[in-house]
């Protein structure tokens, strides 16, 4: 008797199904609508073909891969590789530098240092994963038992990840990029360096002084280096009143890792 009874049900399940359908499609033939996933369409806009089957059908022309729709996809793709990848990596600092910087030079025994020195007070880095200053914090953090992350840019010309980079994620677009270097850091350390150095730098202290982000702690190393920059800054944008000191005052100035280490503290327990 039960397994009648769920015969008879399975019956009109499928009746019921059947009818919903005939009735869908009677509404299309008298309405003259039909609905794309949100959309709705009447004539004279009415598709000669279903989803399914401009989906399934052969494409000779791959002029859509270079589209702006399809690029909404990939940008989607980027952030959602690298939420996932760092949403569990923990108390980390950004640390920014030149790719120039070569090994065996006191340039890169500061980035060593830097690494090292992070890595003992219990964080983890970011960095852009290339040579140079990255490559010198990279190591300083790994061989002190530290994870060095490396966030690396599609550039005309090919760049691989340094030898010290524990995770790395290679990413089309700076702005992704950029997020993570801010969402997954509670600081910044900015060594020499050039052009995206100073891009980094500045977006950083955009951000925090638009009220974008909470204001943490952006740590310039190397007085030689920067003195200069901060003077100009002085001397030409807060006497023009474009920044006012309050502002440049998110910048700090120190000569050590040592000195950037107290400003930047041990790592939290519970981050």
């Amino acid at each position: 008797m039960q397994c009648e009874l769920l015969n008879v049900s399975a019956v009109l399940a499928q009746s019921l199904t059947a009818y919903w359908y005939a009735a869908r499609v009677r509404s299309f033939k008298n309405d003259g609508i039909y609905r794309r996933g949100p959309i709705q369409l009447r004539q004279p806009l009415l598709p000669t073909e279903t989803s399914e089957q401009r989906l399934l059908r052969p494409q000779k022309d791959t002029e859509w891969l270079h589209n702006d729709t399809w690029r909404v996809l990939r940008i989607q793709s980027e952030f959602v590789e690298g939420f996932g990848a760092l949403a569990e990596l923990g108390p980390a600092i950004s640390v920014f530098g030149s790719a120039r910087t070569a090994p065996n030079t006191p340039s890169y025994a500061l980035g060593e240092e830097t690494g090292k020195m992070l890595a003992e007070a219990g964080w983890s880095v970011l960095t852009g994963g290339g040579p140079g200053q990255m490559e010198a914090v990279s190591k300083g953090c790994s061989e002190a038992g530290g994870i060095s992350v490396g966030l690396g840019i599609e550039l005309p010309h090919e760049q691989m990840f340094n030898d010290w980079v524990s995770l790395g994620i290679y990413f089309r677009y700076f702005f992704a990029r950029k997020t993570m270097f801010v969402k997954y850091a509670q600081g910044f350390i900015v060594l020499p360096g050039g052009f995206g150095t100073l891009d980094e730098l500045f977006e950083a202290v955009t951000l925090a002084q638009t009220g974008k982000i909470k204001s943490f702690p952006i740590v310039l190393v190397g007085k030689n280096y920067w003195s200069g920059l901060l003077s100009w800054v002085r001397e030409q944008a807060i006497s023009s009143q474009m920044i006012t000191e309050k502002e440049l005052a998110a910048l700090q100035l120190v000569d050590t890792p040592a000195e950037a280490l107290q400003i930047i503290g041990k790592a939290p327990k519970d981050c």
